[in-house]
């Protein structure tokens, strides 16, 4: 689209058209005579501020810079635009740039920061300031390692590798230590003096490996990974361990490489690297974190002065313990024998108790077989009484058919029927002349 020319662009291009260039010769000797030169045309200071915009955005380096420098003056608005000035670390000199919320997306930016931003040049009309509108901003020198390391530990979370969950605890008396650090620096010296001092039974193992530098996280898993390898004096836990050092020598640590070596380690792992602020992503998947070298090997192994202590302690509780059940077990002896000898009775006492109960039993016992007799001389009685041999013996006998059956009433006999009649002394057959006949036939 089209731009309006700026304010008063019309009247300067008519006095150009009636002005006649041929009269040159007038002019020189009007300039020569000192004529006093026309008064110089004023223009507003907007006009001049959208000429400078459109200057600007007419330049097409200036369309398409990249800048390098330190963010100051940082800030963030309500809507999510950044604003900061960018600045030489050798110069005095600062640019005023507006990141919109747009092109930022959330992105993290610090006061401080190292960047490289890009853009375009522009000018702001309201206040007519210089500034950079920025649409690309990219971390340098340490913000560089910062976005990576940020990077990773973003992409690493979410695989799970620093959930607390996973994480083992270390053996309380390991039988063997694994080392994981460079063999001729400074770390392995003071962990071999602090495990002397506190805990010498435990032998350590050195597995070396670079600690900085190209390779070097390559070559520490590596080591870590031969410490898991190992079939004899395999360690119960592992030491990785470097120095202090810059962000670029301990950057190693902070590389994928080392990050899934630990987290696939089958023994627990103390992770100490640099000094006690510097941490790094191997910090978070070890299984324990030390702020330093030393401090690992101190929590690996117990202190052998505070170990004796300990045991001195446990030693004279148990001494007490044992003397408190002894003499607990000698006061309950003495109660009960005490208790035994009142209960026990005096011998004559005892002599004259038990003729008394023996008389008493002997009388029992003869009430008992009296009882006894009465009892079985009772049922003798009733014996004989219901005995069918006396009542034959009265003149009563017994009838039965030829089947053995008792006979008990004439309407179970018939004539010319054989029959037995059981007399006290014997029987005899029979057989009977007439049917039965009813009571009072014989009136």
């Amino acid at each position: 689209m089209p731009q309006r020319p700026p304010r008063g662009f019309h009247d300067r291009r008519q006095e150009q058209h009636s002005f006649d260039w041929d009269r040159r010769a007038d002019l020189e000797d009007a300039r020569s005579a000192g004529d006093a030169r026309p008064a110089p045309q004023s223009r507003p200071v907007g006009e001049i501020a959208r000429q400078i915009k459109r200057s600007l955005s007419s330049d097409p380096t200036l369309n398409n810079i990249w800048i390098e420098g330190e963010v100051r003056s940082f800030s963030r608005s309500g809507a999510g635009h950044y604003y900061f000035d960018l600045s030489d670390a050798d110069s005095e000199t600062v640019l005023s740039c507006a990141f919109f919320r747009r092109e930022n997306r959330g992105m993290a930016v610090e006061q401080g920061d190292q960047v490289l931003v890009h853009g375009s040049v522009d000018i702001y009309l309201a206040r007519g300031s210089l500034q950079i509108i920025v649409d690309d901003l990219r971390p340098i020198g340490e913000g560089v390692l910062q976005a990576e390391y940020e990077r990773l530990f973003r992409t690493l979370e979410e695989a799970g590798l620093f959930n607390p969950a996973r994480k083992r605890p270390l053996p309380a008396y390991p039988k063997r230590i694994g080392v994981v650090t460079s063999s001729s620096g400074a770390v392995w010296h003071d962990i071999q003096q602090v495990i002397g001092r506190r805990w010498p039974l435990t032998p350590l193992t050195l597995s070396p490996c670079l600690t900085q530098g190209a390779g070097a996280a390559r070559s520490i898993a590596d080591a870590i990974e031969r410490l898991n390898l190992l079939t004899e004096n395999e360690p119960d836990v592992i030491i990785v361990a470097r120095g202090g050092g810059s962000p670029e020598d301990l950057w190693a640590y902070n590389e994928e490489a080392v990050a899934r070596a630990i987290f696939a380690s089958d023994i627990p792992i103390i992770s100490a690297i640099g000094h006690e602020t510097d941490v790094s992503i191997a910090d978070h998947v070890a299984d324990r974190r030390a702020p330093t070298p030393s401090a690992a090997a101190e929590i690996a192994v117990p202190d052998r002065a505070e170990e004796a202590a300990r045991i001195g302690g446990i030693r004279q509780a148990a001494d007490h313990c044992v003397d408190r059940l002894i003499t607990d077990a000698g006061q309950r002896v003495r109660l009960g024998r005490e208790r035994l000898e009142r209960a026990a009775p005096h011998p004559p006492t005892l002599r004259v108790d038990i003729s008394q109960r023996r008389r008493d039993l002997d009388q029992a016992l003869d009430r008992l077989i009296d009882a006894l007799q009465a009892q079985s001389a009772a049922h003798v009685l009733r014996l004989q009484t219901l005995n069918p041999q006396r009542t034959l013996q009265r003149g009563y006998a017994v009838v039965s058919d030829a089947a053995g059956n008792i006979v008990t009433s004439t309407a179970g006999l018939s004539a010319d029927q054989d029959i037995h009649i059981q007399f006290s002394d014997g029987g005899i057959p029979a057989r009977t002349t007439a049917g039965p006949t009813r009571e009072g036939d014989h009136a």
